[in-house]
C-alpha cells in the first residue's frame, strides 16, 4: 500500500506544486481544489484499475493519502 501512497503523494506534487506528507490535509488546507481533486482522483482510479464511487467522494475518505489510501482498500 506504500506504494500507492508514494503514487498519490507525487501526483499531488505534480497538481500543487507542493510537496505533502501522508497526513497532511488536501482539502481543509486548500492544497487542491476541486478541479485538482478530480485531477487526482482520475490518475488514482487510472493507475489502481479502481473505480472510486460518488458517495465516497468527501472530505472524509480524501483528505489526507493516508485516508484516500484507506478508502482504496475498501473498493
Amino acid at each position: 500500500m506504500d506504494d500507492i501512497k508514494v503514487f498519490i503523494q507525487e501526483e499531488i506534487a505534480n497538481l500543487a506544486f507542493v510537496k505533502v506528507n501522508f497526513d497532511d490535509s488536501l482539502i481543509e488546507s486548500k492544497i487542491l481544489d476541486s478541479i485538482s481533486m478530480i485531477d487526482l482522483l482520475v490518475s488514482i482510479e487510472e493507475k489502481t484499475g479502481k473505480r472510486i464511487p460518488q458517495y465516497l467522494i468527501n472530505e472524509e475518505h480524501l483528505d489526507t493519502i493516508n485516508k484516500i489510501a484507506g478508502t482504496l482498500e475498501t473498493i
